[in-house]
């Protein structure tokens, strides 16, 4: 496995990681100890970048993490996040940014995880309500007490960017990135590079869409997060299919799955963006990594420009409420 950099401040990562969200939640059942198992093989191929979030679960996944991580936590680069406050009830009760919300998320998160450190440490939305200064203020002050290594962002704007930068270096935004999901390229991604940030692809395979193997929503199962998102229904899901269709051609006149192509395509972005993909099955978690294997010419990457327009995905990428929640 390749290894990138992230930001400016020394923080190195796999070149692929690891989306550990589905295998707590959103995306059907699972189970916790393949899930365990399945981890391990990511560390033995050197997928070694984890990503988790406080909400995923509501705490569930931080602790299956935890396990997991319990006798090798110096083989992983650990990522986790807060903001998104969730009740014991499971419902989402908003976003919170403010200093003491901080502080305790990060050390309910230590406890869950079972570690003394988080490398990489993300506000997972931007509170609307908390000023940005103070939020990375007190986030700087983790880093300061030896809880957190690094700081990120996620889905934060470019003026966002900027104010938290001024208080503390930023090493990693984390926004969605994908062959359906493009818009971070024309500013954000740009501020990025002027800022010394690196860029975290959160669901680089739109979800499971691009690579192939969801052809029919009877493919999801009842419970599935999916069938709520805009692109997954009705006609949408229809047109979108033909996105993966074309997708799935170049693919196969380049000799590689569709999903190493969406993946491949992600890590062409730059030296400084890594996708960090989600999957519960080995076979998929070794042809993710694979992927790294998969380099794309310049007019290979025009070819893709002009065969999957960044206009091309029908519906936004959640659903209202959801969207309301992504920062300018």
């Amino acid at each position: 496995m390749q290894r990138r950099k992230l930001g400016s401040q020394g923080l190195e990562v796999s070149a692929v990681g690891l989306g550990c969200m589905g295998m707590s939640e959103f995306y059907g059942a699972s189970d916790e100890a393949a899930s365990v198992d399945l981890l391990h093989s990511a560390i033995n191929i050197g997928v070694t970048f984890w990503d988790t979030a406080d909400m995923y679960g509501v705490g569930a996944n931080e602790r299956l993490v935890g396990r997991a991580l319990r006798d090798r936590r110096d083989e992983v680069v650990l990522a986790t996040k807060f903001g998104v406050v969730r009740g014991e009830d499971d419902s989402f009760r908003g976003v919170d940014g403010s200093p003491d919300y901080v502080r305790s998320a990060c050390d309910a998160s230590l406890q869950r995880l079972g570690v003394d450190h988080i490398d990489l440490y993300y506000q997972h939305r931007v509170d609307p309500q908390v000023p940005i200064e103070d939020t990375v203020g007190a986030m700087a002050g983790l880093v300061e007490a030896g809880k957190v290594r690094y700081l990120g962002l996620s889905e934060a704007s470019v003026s966002t960017l900027r104010r938290a930068a001024a208080v503390h270096p930023i090493s990693a935004l984390q926004s969605e990135l994908s062959l359906w999901s493009r818009d971070i390229e024309d500013q954000v991604i740009p501020a990025c590079r002027e800022l010394g940030i690196g860029v975290v692809a959160y669901s680089p395979l739109g979800r499971g869409f691009l690579s192939g193997a969801i052809k029919s929503i009877d493919d999801l199962d009842e419970d599935d997060w999916r069938r709520n998102m805009p692109r997954f229904q009705g006609e949408n899901f229809a047109k979108n299919l033909e996105l993966v269709e074309r997708i799935e051609q170049m693919a196969a006149g380049k000799g590689c799955t569709p999903a190493q192509l969406a993946l491949a395509w992600v890590l062409a972005q730059g030296p400084d963006a890594v996708p960090i993909p989600g999957t519960r099955s080995r076979s998929r978690l070794e042809e993710n990594a694979g992927a790294v294997k998969v380099p794309l010419t310049n007019a290979e990457l025009a070819q893709i420009d002009e065969l999957i327009p960044r206009d091309m995905a029908v519906g936004t990428r959640y659903p209202e409420q959801a969207m309301s929640m992504l920062d300018g």
